[in-house]
């Protein structure tokens, strides 16, 4: 694809050169700066000076000024220059002969004395652009001779040249270039790379000069471009390698150069420009009669046999733009890359990311949001300028201009779209992802408003399910863009969310409640009232609690106790206090008995009036089903089990207080015996489930809960106790009439009682309660339990006897080995009990470490009625 990259402006016209000379024709051309030399198939050296003028649009132009012409006198075309500014010089290949001119006078340079100021026998020669040697004065050239098969290294000074190398190859070259120390050459049939300072030599490939003219030329450090077979233009290193691919040129190209990125050549009819970054042809210009084609210090220069041309690059950027405007993004990003080089680094960065934006666009334009994308970060673009497309999306506060001048074509979507709403919607689910992956990176800094305010709105309308996540994190939403935009959609619940995040939970909880009740609608949650009641379990502001509970206690009391009975405990003022809650929950009935619950048995509280009154609903709520007709049995038992539950585990309810009320309740006896119990009213309790219940089960259960925190010995009276009500048998026939049994229920109640709770009694206690007349087979579980308890318990003492005089022993012991230390005796001690001397060792210590006779000791003992213990001791004299 075509690419305007060159102009080709008229340096050097036909009748300024020559005149009205038809015969002459240029020959080889030479630039230095301003100054233009030209050599004639006359044997004349024309010298030009070229100025160059801009148009006021820009265009560039070239005004040439004639200094000096000069006959050189040879009577032959002058078929080489080549200036050495630094020298004044001009180095002239003509007929045969290398020789120097002056550039100011265009004189010939006589030799110097002692040496000579000219070459024979020379077909060619090249100037060495990156010399060996480090003198300044001088310049390095290599030449070909005409009559030896050898490439020869001359220092060419400013009036005189040294030959320093001569160099042997295998063929006759035919053109050559020079690099260092490397010698390009093309010989008759091959290309070569020659290292002439170690004589490694590299074979490129074959060519066959007498076909067409080879073509050796420098275009970098230690790298060359060559004509090869099959049209095709090669890149070879010092090593003899190619890091470039080929560039596809006319089979008959007579020149060419590189001006970055461009491969530039001539043949018979055109100059083609190839693009060395993707080896596409770029841009062909007409070109008729042209047989010179170079580079001078970047400067591209061209000849006809009767004008010269300069090809002038346009700026790189114009070219990048009309890449772009033809919508040629790859081209445009990889010339723009290629021509990083060529350009200061400050300056190619904002140019590169410019590009890269105006790619992005295009290819958003296109619909490419891959690459789009892509293109959009690497650029670093301002996220603003895409949300800009989108109408209404930036906040009516936003301060944001487009770039100028603009990145891309479009006024708005509606415009990149037309009309298209499938367009229109792919547009925008890619500003959802491309949004949501740059808020939080640099690319959306100091722009976070305009950026969450954007999402929300599109989260909004395309019903997104990541509009809840982006308000119930951190955000920059602004709430007046934000508002009318969510109620539009009929987002309220998102928009409770976006004021809580803005400390507005009092119109949050105002617009909630609003949907719960049915005046907005809004499907985003079905539990809403359980989020509100979860919101109200965290609010710090206790003016909301109060304000909202009532609310959400008429809606479902259950639920909205959660608002008191979930609430984190905390230690500051938001902290709610359970009097007040108490208090406040006192019209709400079943939530109030669900809040003590929570107190009572969730919590743990001691206080004896949340006991009492957690106590009390439970008995009003027996009494409210008792005096039901029907009675509902199912939930009258589970009302009961929960009141006795409480009764049995509280310790800190009104006792007094529960009992007055339930005295004229009869179906509450069994309540009534565990409250007599909490007085320690062991028998009116037992009498009552024992004569009026006839529940024995439950008096033995009772003995059993009532002790569960007691010793044994407290345990042993309760059982004692119940035995005794059961063989008590001076019970009224009235009782028992009214009980509906007799005696024979309390004896059975009685042996059941021994046999199954044995070890609770004293066995020879019991024994004398029971009636002579009673059965011993009948009592034999509990006797036969009672003497096995008897003895475990009696060898258990033995045992506990036993290891306590162990240990008493091994405790004299060891206090024995601690006091443990040698006795003196002498004849200047005495006995202490005969206060006689000791005449031998035979003593014995007492107590204290005294030491008497052994006899004396043995008469004490005899003579004691109490035994003393001894300790024999070591005796050292």
């Amino acid at each position: 694809m075509s690419v305007k990259a060159f102009e080709l402006v008229p340096a050097v016209e036909r009748d300024l050169l020559m005149g009205d000379k038809a015969r002459i024709n240029i020959q080889c051309i030479e630039c230095c700066g301003k100054h233009l030399y030209v050599g004639t198939n006359d044997c004349f050296i024309h010298h030009f000076l070229l100025d160059e003028v801009t148009s006021s649009k820009g265009k560039l132009s070239y005004s040439p000024q004639k200094l000096l012409h000069k006959y050189l006198g040879l009577k032959k075309p002058v078929a080489e220059l080549r200036a050495a500014s630094a020298l004044e010089r001009l180095i002239v290949l003509c007929d045969g002969i290398v020789f120097l001119v002056d550039m100011v006078t265009l004189e010939t340079v006589p030799s110097a004395a002692g040496g000579g100021a000219k070459i024979r026998g020379v077909t060619a020669f090249c100037v060495n652009e990156n010399p060996v040697n480090g003198d300044p004065f001088c310049v390095e050239i290599g030449v070909l001779s005409s009559k030896r098969r050898t490439v020869q290294i001359y220092m060419v000074y400013e009036d005189r040249v040294q030959l320093v190398k001569e160099v042997t190859t295998p063929e006759q070259p035919c053109a050559l270039s020079v690099d260092g120390y490397f010698l390009c050459l093309a010989l008759t049939t091959q290309y070569m790379i020659l290292n002439y300072k170690t004589g490694a030599s590299q074979d490129l490939f074959p060519y066959n000069s007498e076909e067409r003219r080879p073509i050796v030329k420098r275009i970098g450090r230690e790298e060359f471009l060559l004509a090869a077979p099959g049209g095709l233009g090669m890149f070879a290193n010092a090593e003899g390698a190619s890091q470039r691919a080929p560039v596809n040129w006319s089979e008959s190209v007579l020149g060419a150069t590189v001006c970055f990125p461009y491969v530039v050549a001539l043949d018979e009819s055109f100059i083609t420009i190839h693009s060395m970054l993707d080896q596409q042809l770029k841009q062909t210009l007409s070109f008729r009669d042209g047989h010179i084609l170079q580079d001078f210090e970047g400067k591209v220069i061209l000849a006809s046999t009767k004008a010269v041309y300069v090809l002038v690059p346009l700026p790189l950027e114009r070219q990048i733009q009309d890449l772009l405007a033809n919508h040629r993004v790859e081209e445009a990003l990889i010339l723009t890359e290629g021509a990083q080089r060529n350009i200061p680094k400050d300056k190619f960065q904002i140019l590169h990311k410019r590009i890269l934006q105006q790619a992005g666009f295009i290819q958003f334009g296109q619909l490419q949001f891959p690459e789009a994308k892509e293109h959009f970060k690497k650029g670093q673009l301002d996220v603003r300028e895409l949300i800009s497309l989108y109408p209404l999306l930036l906040p009516a506060s936003s301060t944001f201009t487009r770039c100028h001048p603009p990145l891309h074509e479009f006024a708005d979507l509606n415009h990149l779209a037309h009309g298209d709403q499938d367009k229109v919607l792919r547009c925008k689910k890619f500003l959802i992802s491309y949004l949501g992956e740059v808020r939080s990176t640099e690319v959306a800094n100091g722009c976070r408003e305009d950026v969450d305010t954007a999402l929300l709105k599109l989260y909004a309308e395309q019903d997104h399910e990541s509009l809840l996540d982006l308000l119930a994190s951190d955000n920059a939403c602004l709430l007046a863009d934000s508002v009318p935009w969510l109620e539009k959609y009929h987002k309220y619940f998102a928009l409770g969310l976006l004021y809580h995040y803005n400390g507005q939970d009092s119109a949050a909880l105002q617009l909630w409640t609003r949907v719960v009740d049915g005046d907005l609608q809004d499907s985003t949650r079905s539990d809403l009232y359980e989020y509100i009641v979860d919101f109200l379990c965290t609010c710090s502001n206790l003016d909301h609690v109060w304000k909202y509970a009532d609310w959400a206690l008429r809606k479902d009391p259950t639920i909205g106790v959660h608002i008191f009975i979930k609430r984190p405990v905390s230690t500051d003022q938001s902290e709610l206090k359970p009097d007040d809650v108490v208090t406040y929950l006192g019209k709400h009935s079943q939530a109030l008995l669900l809040y003590l619950e929570h107190l009572v048995l969730e919590k743990r509280i001691q206080k004896e009036k949340f006991h009492t009154h957690l106590a009390v609903l439970y008995l009003e709520r027996v009494l409210s089903l008792l005096s039901e007709s029907p009675t509902d049995e199912e939930q009258l038992a589970r009302a009961r089990e929960r009141l006795q539950a409480l009764l049995r585990e509280s310790n800190l309810y009104r006792v007094q207080f529960l009992l007055g009320k339930m005295d004229k309740y009869e179906q509450l006896l069994l309540e009534r015996a565990t409250l007599h119990g909490k007085l320690e009213e062991h028998d009116k309790a037992l009498h009552i489930l024992v004569h009026k219940l006839r529940d024995f089960p439950s008096a033995e259960a009772y003995c059993i809960w009532s002790s569960s925190c007691r010793d044994s010995a407290y345990r042993q009276q309760l059982f004692h106790m119940l035995l005794g009500v059961y063989l008590d048998g001076n019970l009224s026939g009235k009782s028992q009439t009214a009980a509906g049994g007799g005696s024979g229920d309390l004896e059975m109640a009685a042996v059941d009682l021994l046999n199954r709770h044995g070890e609770a009694f004293d066995a020879v206690r019991v024994l004398r309660m029971l009636p002579d007349g009673w059965s011993l087979q009948l009592l034999r579980p509990f006797l036969g339990r009672a003497v096995r308890a008897s003895m475990h318990t009696c060898r258990t003492s033995q045992i506990a006897l036993g290891l306590a005089h162990s240990e008493n022993l091994q405790l004299l012991h060891d206090r024995l080995k601690v006091q443990k230390k040698p006795i003196f005796v002498s004849e200047k001690k005495g006995c202490h009990l005969c206060h006689n001397t000791f005449t031998e060792p035979d003593v014995v210590c007492l107590p204290g470490g005294v030491p008497v006779h052994t006899r004396c000791v043995a008469q004490r003992v005899r003579d004691s009625p109490t035994k003393r213990q001894l300790t024999n001791s070591s005796k050292h004299t």
